[in-house]
Order: C-alpha cells, then sequence, then structure tokens
C-alpha cells in the first residue's frame, strides 16, 4: 500500500545532515556547559553553587517542554515546530553568550532548554516522513548514534574551548549550525503539506504539568547540594511536585483534550518500550557520571584525559550503526536489545573486577566493548516504542518517551553522586576500624612510613579513602550490571510484530 504521507525531500542526504546537525547541537548542549561551570561563575562574580543554576535552568525548563511536544506539534505542525523551536534555539544560544551577568544567562539558558524540548521528538518524527519506509530502521539508528556521540564530545569541547579561548563560545558555536539547520530543512521540506488542529487549550493540565515536573527537576538537580530530606525545601518542593503530577495524571486522564495524551501507555509496547528506555538510559548516564568522576578525584585524571578515557564507548556505535540499520528489521528487535542489555551489563560487571592500579588501556577497553551494546540500544527501543503509533500519536509518543529518558538521565546523576558517597562513607568506616595498635598489619605499615606521625597519619588516610572510593565504585557497577540484565527480562513483555510508524497519517509497515 503506498504511504500517502510520505514526502521526498529534493535532497534526503542534505535533509538528513541538517536534522542530525540540529539534533547534535541540542544533545550536545546538555553536557558541553558542565565542564565550564567553574569559569563562567568566577568570570560572572558568583559561587560555584549559584553557577549549577545555569544546569538546572535548562534541565527544568527542558523537562516541562517535552511531554507538551505533542500538543505543540497537533497546534503548529511538525516543519514550523521545528524550524521555530531551531530558531529560537540558535537565538536564545547567542544571548546566553553575550549573557553579562548570572542572572541574565539563567534566564536564557531556561529559554534554551524549552526551546530544545521539542527538537529531538521532531528530528525522530521528521526522519520518519522523509525516509522510505524499508529505510526507517537506518533513520533512527544514524540518530541513536548521535545521542550517543554528542554527551561523550560534550564535555571534551567545552573544556577546550574553555581553555582555549573563553566561555561564551561554548554558546556562540551553536549559531551558524542552528541558522543552517533551519534554512535547510525549510528549504527541503516547505513544500510539504501538514494538517493543525485548534483543540481548546488545557490550562489546568499546563499549569500542573509545569509545577510538578518543574519542582521534581528542581529536587533532583538540588538533592545532593541540599542533603535530600534532611532539608525543609527539599521535602517541601518533593510534596507539592508529588501532588501536582498525582492531580495532573487523574486530571488528563479524564480532559477530552489533554494537554498530554497519557492514553499512549496503554498500548502495550510504548509503556514497556518507555519503560526499557528510561531505566536503560538511566543505567548509561550513570556509567558516564560515575567513571569520569572516579578518575579524577581517585585516580589523577585530567578532565581531558578522562574524557578520553571514556571515548571509546562511541567508537564501535559509529561502525556498526549502518550496519545495524540496514539489516535491524530482519531480526526480532528483542534479540537485539537483549544484546544490548547483555553486553553493557557485561561491562559493569567487567568494571566491578577494576582496583586501584587498573590502567588507561584497560578501562579505553572495556570502554570500546560497552560500544558494542550501545549500538544496540537506542534503535531497536525506539522502534518499539513508536510501534503500533499512528498518526499525531507518533509525535505525541517521541516527546513523551524522549521526556521519560530524560528524567531517566536526571534521577542516575542525583542518586549516583548519593549513593557513591554513602558507600564511600561506609566502607571507609570499616577499613578505617582496621587500623589500631592491635592490627599487626596496620601498625607494620605505619612504621615503615617512619612511625605515627600526624603527616604519616595523613597519609594512611587518603589510601584509605582512596581505596574506599574504589570500593564504593565496585559496588555500583555491580548494581548497574545487574540492572541491565534484569532489563532483559522487561523487553520481553512487548509483543511483536513491531512495526515502524511513519508519518503521521501513513500506513504502518510491518515488521
Amino acid at each position: 500500500m503506498q504511504d500517502k504521507s510520505a514526502f521526498t525531500p529534493p535532497s534526503l542526504l542534505l535533509a538528513t545532515i541538517a536534522l542530525s546537525l540540529a539534533t547534535f547541537m541540542q544533545v550536545l548542549d546538555t553536557t558541553i556547559a558542565n565542564v565550564a561551570l567553574p569559569t563562567i561563575a568566577g568570570n560572572l562574580g558568583v559561587s560555584a553553587d549559584q553557577g549549577t543554576w545555569v544546569i538546572t535552568s535548562f534541565a527544568v525548563c527542558n523537562a516541562i517542554a517535552l511531554p507538551l511536544t505533542g500538543w505543540f506539534t497537533r497546534r503548529l505542525g511538525q516543519l514550523r515546530l521545528f524550524i521555530g523551536s531551531v530558531a529560537l534555539f540558535t537565538l536564545s544560544s547567542f544571548l546566553c553568550g553575550f549573557a553579562h551577568s548570572m542572572t541574565e544567562l539563567i534566564i536564557f539558558r531556561a529559554l534554551q532548554g524549552f526551546f530544545a524540548g521539542p527538537m529531538f521528538p521532531m528530528c525522530q518524527t521528521l526522519l520518519l516522513v522523509i525516509f522510505p519506509t524499508s529505510k526507517r530502521s537506518m533513520a533512527l539508528a544514524l540518530l541513536s548514534m548521535v545521542t550517543v556521540v554528542a554527551p561523550i564530545v560534550g564535555p571534551i569541547t567545552g573544556g577546550w574551548i574553555t581553555d582555549n579561548y573563553s566561555w561564551p563560545w561554548i554558546f556562540y558555536i551553536n549559531v551558524p549550525i542552528g541558522i543552517f539547520s533551519a534554512l535547510v530543512i525549510w528549504g527541503q521540506m516547505r513544500t510539504r503539506e501538514e494538517t493543525t488542529t485548534s483543540a481548546p487549550i488545557d490550562y489546568i493540565g499546563i499549569a500542573l504539568l509545569v509545577l510538578g515536573v518543574g519542582l521534581l527537576q528542581v529536587v533532583l538537580d538540588k538533592g545532593n547540594d541540599l542533603d535530600w530530606f534532611s532539608s525543609p525545601e527539599i521535602i517541601v518542593m518533593s510534596a507539592i511536585s508529588a501532588i501536582s503530577l498525582v492531580s495532573f495524571v487523574i486530571w488528563e486522564l479524564g480532559e477530552s483534550h489533554p494537554i498530554v495524551n497519557l492514553r499512549l501507555f496503554r498500548e502495550r509496547n510504548f509503556a514497556i518500550g518507555t519503560l526499557a528506555l528510561m531505566l536503560g538510559y538511566a543505567a548509561f548516564f550513570a556509567i558516564n557520571i560515575i567513571l569520569p568522576q572516579w578518575l579524577q578525584t581517585q585516580m589523577g585524571y585530567t578532565a581531558i584525559w578522562a574524557g578520553l578515557a571514556a571515548a571509546p564507548m562511541g567508537f564501535l556505535p559509529l561502525l556498526l550503526t549502518p550496519i545495524i540499520g540496514r539489516y535491524a528489521n530482519k531480526f526480532d528487535l528483542r534479540i537485539l536489545a537483549t544484546l544490548s542489555f547483555l553486553t553493557m551489563g557485561a561491562s559493569c560487571l567487567m568494571r566491578a573486577q577494576f582496583n586501584t592500579e587498573v590502567d588507561f588501556r584497560t578501562i579505553a577497553e572495556v570502554q570500546m566493548f560497552m560500544g558494542i551494546g550501545v549500538a544496540f540500544f537506542f534503535m531497536p527501543i525506539t522502534t518499539i516504542v513508536l510501534s503500533n503509533l499512528h498518526g499525531p500519536e507518533v509525535a505525541e509518543g517521541s516527546g513523551l518517551a524522549t521526556f521519560f529518558r530524560v528524567l531517566g538521565g536526571s534521577f542516575a546523576s542525583s542518586l549516583t553522586t548519593w549513593i557513591w558517597s554513602r558507600r564511600e562513607i561506609y566502607h571507609h568506616a570499616n577499613l578505617t576500624e582496621s587500623v589500631s595498635t592491635y592490627n599487626p598489619a596496620a601498625t607494620d605499615y605505619i612504621n615503615k612510613l617512619g612511625g605515627a606521625t600526624q603527616q604519616n597519619l595523613a597519609a594512611v588516610n587518603k589510601t584509605i579513602e582512596q581505596q574506599a572510593y574504589m570500593m564504593s565504585t565496585i559496588d555500583y557497577f555491580w548494581l548497574l550490571g545487574w540492572g541491565f540484565l534484569a532489563l532483559i527480562v522487561v523487553i520481553w513483555f512487548a509483543r511483536p510484530p513491531f512495526v515502524r510508524s511513519g508519518a503521521p497519517g501513513a500506513p504502518s509497515a510491518g515488521h
């Protein structure tokens, strides 16, 4: 059956490059500012704690905008929403670089985060529109490659720009990319017909979403700094967020024109796929947090060398993505997802065998091995998520699934640091108990250092701290490893055939 809503641009290659660059730019911006925070805070004359709002403001507004993607699509159309988001994201990026105070920068970062929200779901939807049915796996595989590589490149690029130029350039580099992407996509797709609807605006749903998701993101970003539920602010924000989100779900399910289509979760593959995407990405994100942190704080690596140790993870996805995209439709996608979880879980269990003597090559080799699992992660699961969704549901489902993916990353970011530091305290206390005059080995070690002087005892404590963090790191990798393996069970609850939905209104292609 002919796909009536399919659209072929004058140059499929040029349109694909422009869409990929826009997505790369947007995903890159989620991590590129992190390493520049101390420099930004110092230049703008604020404390490091105040500087973290540069990250938080972006994350909060991005999390709010993502679930609204489906509603924006219905009101504006896919192309206008994408072009508008890219143009406004580019403008806000320029304003971030031009900011003269921390207040201005936080406001512009908030706008940048909001306008970034629809970009990834719209890129995914438009790629499915312009690629023929037989090659849509390739389109999703290409997008998955961008999603993997950009967060790796971000910290390295941000550090290099900050060291060699000045921090505003981490935002200015978006300007030419954004202009190119917007102009090319408009030129390539402006003749495509789109339909829009003008349903009543769900003001109560919007208010509950903004309050619930916004406060949840602040809690996740600030929880560690404020010592979680020891802080009255965290308790109050958590309570308001929980009440708002429960009220939001109840309201949306009873609303005839909901701002977010939660009824999509009635579709089995969407629910299972989104759960696997959220939890799998959270574990993947946790690895990208704990490994560089451990290397820099305990193993003496610089930010650049820690980035280089982690970077091999993106090498194999670059090579395997075209192959996976071409042949994935010949396999049960649950098998490919199982291979992904099995490989990433095994890589974590390998890291759980590390010790403080581990060398750069070993770390890099395990990262490269994990790249096999990363290559098989995004495309199969995204296809499962979007299978059996039709018409406007494709954009709605893409935005909602991306929201939960980002939320999973936020949970991982907060919980990783918290678990890691708590386990270090536990192991530090246990190891310290062994250092006493009643332990011959401890006494002999201190005597070899030159006796129980204050300086030597400080050196012993430093060694204990390093070992405690090593043991904490091992604990966390065991947890992540078994977590990945548990997701194999989850993904097999999805049911074939896994059809890859096309353009809104298009008939679906069978598995």
